[in-house]
């Protein structure tokens, strides 16, 4: 688990963080209704590299792309590839940044045009509950009360949570201690110190919240193929409460 205190390691996860949110903002442009989801992952692993970083995914345990690019009942670590992206799907899109060694994790859902009523419900609340989560961090808390906050959110508007991925630390090497459940209660599990770096990451489902690996041994769909959101920052627990780091914002914290 890394711990960041000094003023040259804070710099550098900053500027990770703003790096992968530029990338992310742009990328959310590109998705429009004909383009391959390759062509999104080249794009984003070009603008990456533009940045003076590298993407964290790619090669990660063998991970064949930069981006991992999830439609509609995938859930998570889909395969970017030459399906072409439909008027109506919902796109989640995860994308990691590596910069001299400081790494920081991200993701977003978002329905392409009109969709269904379902589809744009579902990512406001799972986005809902991502804020949730950040808006429990502050030094002396513990990683259970941000797994209740998205858990309250997710199921009271009638979703369900993903058990089997969870959120993790961050900082110094792509998925570090602690890990963070997106369920679970209040004053459980490690407590949360000053200089730990999160990467907080509900994911949503419209149904049952089981899940399955597809063949490819990455790919992860609802067992019941229904549709699934993700959101994530990586998030800074500060002396005064939470700083996002992947908002693209430059603002010391928030509390």
């Amino acid at each position: 688990m890394a711990k960041f205190t000094k003023a040259e390691e804070l710099t550098k996860i900053r500027e990770s963080g703003r790096i992968l949110a530029r990338v992310l903002k742009q990328i959310k442009q590109f998705i429009v209704p004909g383009i391959t989801t390759k062509a999104v992952d080249q794009m984003a692993e070009e603008l990456i590299k533009r940045e003076g970083a590298r993407p964290a995914f790619k090669g990660y345990r063998g991970f064949p792309a930069s981006l991992c690019i999830s439609l509609n009942e995938q859930v998570v670590h889909g395969i970017p590839s030459d399906r072409k992206i439909a008027e109506g799907d919902l796109v989640s899109i995860d994308a990691g940044v590596d910069l001299e060694g400081f790494f920081t994790d991200a993701a977003f859902s978002m329905v392409v045009g009109r969709g269904k009523e379902v589809a744009h419900r579902l990512v406001m609340v799972t986005e809902e509950s991502l804020f949730a989560g950040i808006k429990q961090v502050r030094s002396g808390q513990r990683i259970g009360d941000i797994s209740f906050a998205i858990q309250k959110t997710i199921e009271r508007a009638g979703f369900s949570v993903v058990r089997d991925f969870v959120g993790h630390g961050v900082g110094r090497a792509l998925h570090e201690e602690p890990q963070i459940p997106n369920f679970g209660k209040k004053h459980r599990g490690p407590v949360l110190e000053e200089g730990m770096v999160l990467a907080i990451e509900p994911m949503a489902n419209e149904g049952d919240f089981r899940v399955e690996i597809n063949n490819n041994g990455w790919t992860v769909v609802t067992a019941d193929q229904k549709l699934s959101a993700h959101f994530e920052h990586t998030v800074l627990v500060t002396n005064r409460g939470w700083e996002i780091l992947t908002d693209g914002q430059k603002k010391d914290d928030c509390s």
